[in-house]
C-alpha cells in the first residue's frame, strides 16, 4: 500500500472513533471490539485515576476512515498487564530514568491472545509501529509494549525491531470432540477416573446454569459482582472491573458471553465469567461465596471445554497462570509479548536479559509437556 497521504493520530477514547469503522478493522476477537473497550472507558474501569489513559492510535487517509487502529494506553505503572516488567522499571530507575509513563499496547485486564494492530492491509503494520515509537518520544515515554499478540502478528512487531518476549499459558485444545467423554479418551485411564469423579464431587447438590445474551439479567451480575469482588481483592488488592462495566458488557455484547453459574437451592454460591470468539472461547473472571470442593475446576476448566466442543470451537484459553490446568487436559503453550525500548543502553539490557530468559522459558515448556495427562500415542 502506498503510504502517501497517510496520517497517524491520538484519539481521546476508543468511543471518539466509529465503532463500525473501528470493528471492521477488529475481526471478530470480543476483546478487541469497539463494545468491549468503550465498556472499560465508560464504565470508568480504564481512564482518569486509574493508570490506563487511553490513547487508541489511527491512520486514515484524509478524513476517511481508519485504515489501522490499536488499542493503546499511556500507563503509570505495570499493573493488570500479566507480562510482568517490575524488574525493568526499578532497574531503570536506579540508573536514574524514568520509566513511567510508558505506552501499553493491550486490553485492559486481559491476559488473552489476539490483535493488536488491527489493519486493512498488512502493509500499514511498519507506519503504525512508527507512529507508537513516535508517541512515545514526543512524550518521553520510555517505551512501548504489546501482549498477548496473536501469533500472526508477531512477525510484524519483529520485523519492524521490536524485542520479542516470551512465556507460558495454558489452553484446551480440541481436536474435533464429539463429547466430553471423547476428551476423556484421550487420557491416561487413572487421569479419566480422577476429572470424572472431580465433575461428580463437584456438581453434587447444585445446580449449574448457562446463561447468554438478554438471559443475563441485573440480578446475576449482582450476583457475579460480589463473586469476582472476593477473588479481586484476594489476587490483586482491589478488582480493576467496576460494577457498571458488567452492566454494560451484557447490554453491549451479551450474545459473546457466556455466564456460568452454581445454584444452590436457587441462590447463586459460585460463577464463571466467559467470552466467545470466533475460534475459541475465553476465561476470564470466577469467584464464589461458598467452597464447594472442585467447584473452580468444574465451572472455569470443564463447562468451557463442554462449551467448546457444543460450538465446535478450537481452543480454550483460560487465563494468565495455574500450573493446575496442566493435569486436567490444558496444554503448554506460547504467549508472546513485543517491546520497543526508547533509551539503546537500555535496549541492549533488556535484549540481553530476554535471551537469558527465553532459554528457561524454553525448558519450563518441555518439562511441561512432558507431564500432560495424555496416553502415549493419544
Amino acid at each position: 500500500m502506498n503510504g502517501e497521504g497517510l496520517a497517524a493520530r491520538i484519539a481521546a477514547s476508543v468511543g471518539s472513533i466509529d465503532a463500525a469503522a473501528w470493528n471492521a478493522l477488529a475481526g471478530d476477537n470480543p476483546f478487541v471490539s469497539h463494545e468491549f473497550l468503550t465498556a472499560l472507558e465508560d464504565s470508568g474501569s480504564v481512564g482518569p485515576g486509574t493508570g490506563w489513559q487511553p490513547v487508541p492510535l489511527a491512520i486514515s487517509s484524509g478524513d476517511g476512515p481508519p485504515l489501522a487502529a490499536m488499542p493503546a494506553y499511556a500507563k503509570g505503572h505495570s499493573q493488570g498487564e500479566y507480562v510482568f516488567d517490575h524488574s525493568w522499571a526499578d532497574a531503570y530507575e536506579r540508573a536514574g530514568g524514568g520509566y513511567y509513563p510508558k505506552l501499553q499496547i493491550a486490553v485492559p485486564f486481559t491476559p488473552a491472545t489476539g490483535p493488536r494492530l488491527l489493519l486493512s492491509d498488512s502493509a500499514l503494520a511498519p507506519p503504525l509501529l512508527s507512529a507508537a515509537e513516535q508517541l512515545c518520544l514526543q512524550n518521553r515515554f520510555s517505551s512501548a509494549h504489546a501482549t498477548f499478540i496473536e501469533p500472526d502478528q508477531v512477525p510484524l512487531f519483529e520485523a519492524s525491531g521490536w524485542l520479542l518476549r516470551s512465556d507460558i499459558q495454558f489452553h484446551w485444545i480440541n481436536q474435533g470432540f464429539g463429547s466430553f467423554d471423547d476428551f476423556l479418551a484421550t487420557l491416561t485411564s487413572r487421569k479419566r477416573k480422577d476429572l470424572r469423579k472431580e465433575r461428580a464431587a463437584a456438581q453434587a447438590g447444585l445446580e449449574i446454569v448457562r446463561l447468554t445474551g438478554d438471559a443475563i439479567r441485573s440480578e446475576h451480575w449482582d450476583a457475579f459482582w460480589h463473586f469476582y469482588q472476593d477473588t479481586g481483592a484476594r489476587k490483586w488488592g482491589q478488582p480493576y472491573l467496576t460494577r457498571a462495566a458488567f452492566d454494560l458488557l451484557g447490554e453491549r455484547m451479551g450474545e459473546k458471553i457466556v455466564l456460568v453459574l452454581a445454584l444452590e437451592d436457587g441462590e447463586p454460591i459460585a460463577g464463571a465469567l466467559n467470552f466467545i470468539g470466533a475460534e475459541a472461547i475465553y476465561g476470564r473472571y470466577w469467584g464464589c461465596t461458598k467452597q464447594v470442593r472442585f467447584l473452580h475446576f468444574e465451572l472455569c476448566y470443564y463447562q468451557a471445554i463442554d462449551l467448546a466442543i457444543e460450538r465446535g470451537l478450537s481452543r480454550v484459553e483460560a487465563g494468565a497462570q495455574g500450573g493446575h490446568k496442566l493435569a486436567r487436559g490444558y496444554e503448554p503453550v506460547e504467549t508472546v509479548s513485543a517491546h520497543w525500548i526508547a533509551d539503546p543502553g537500555f535496549r541492549a539490557a533488556v535484549a540481553d536479559f530476554l535471551e537469558r530468559e527465553r532459554e528457561g522459558v524454553t525448558a519450563d515448556r518441555n518439562y511441561l509437556e512432558s507431564r500432560t495427562p495424555f496416553r502415549k500415542g493419544g
